[in-house]
């Protein structure tokens, strides 16, 4: 593994994905958000959504960083064949929730780790499914007055509040929160 002083450039400002690799220990983590467009074509799977996502937002901050590791990542919620981005507005994070309450839905995240020393860059998408118990509408309203779903795709968060709802989780719970730690492991031990 890494070392406490590898830098590693986060493309994200995601307090989630900063949380998970402080975590880790492994890493000097130093935050540089991408301003990368985000629209993709409607044609895309989900799968095809996050890592082309992930890798332009690390493409576009790798060009400010010459020898160090950056990270990005995208995460989007996927059910009956709609991909569920960040809410706008509390109507669409209640249409979200009382669409996924009671059942089965799945979160893609992908991942882009580049080792900008060796050049070595890495890209894949993981997925977890997700089921919800059902959400009654006093919870519903509960949680939307929270505040909790407008910054999370699928308007829920599995590490914080919205855990509440999740009946089970097939996969890893890491790429639910939105950085699948299992799979950053495996390409940090294929770099060494």
């Amino acid at each position: 593994m890494q070392s406490k002083t590898t830098k590693l450039i986060l493309a994200s400002s995601s307090p989630r994905r900063a949380a998970l690799l402080a975590q880790l220990g492994l890493f000097d983590v130093v935050i540089d958000p991408s301003s990368a467009d985000e629209t993709v074509g409607a044609d895309l799977s989900p799968a095809e959504v996050v890592t082309e996502l992930a890798a332009r937002k690390g493409l576009e901050v790798a060009q400010r960083h010459s020898s160090c590791l950056i990270l990005a990542a995208d995460t989007v919620v996927a059910f009956q064949g709609k991909i569920y981005n960040k809410p706008r507005d509390e109507v669409e994070a209640r249409q979200m929730l009382t669409s996924l309450s009671g059942q089965t839905h799945t979160v893609y995240t992908g991942l882009w780790l580049h080792d900008a020393t060796s050049g070595c860059t890495r890209c894949a998408a993981e997925a977890a499914e997700v089921t919800f118990r059902t959400i009654t509408p006093t919870e519903l309203d509960w949680y939307i007055g929270t505040g909790e779903p407008y910054d999370k795709a699928g308007a829920y968060g599995a590490q914080e509040k919205g855990a509440l709802f999740i009946e089970s989780i097939r996969g890893d719970y890491t790429c639910v929160v939105g950085l699948p730690l299992g799979k950053l492991g495996s390409w940090l031990a294929e770099l060494q």
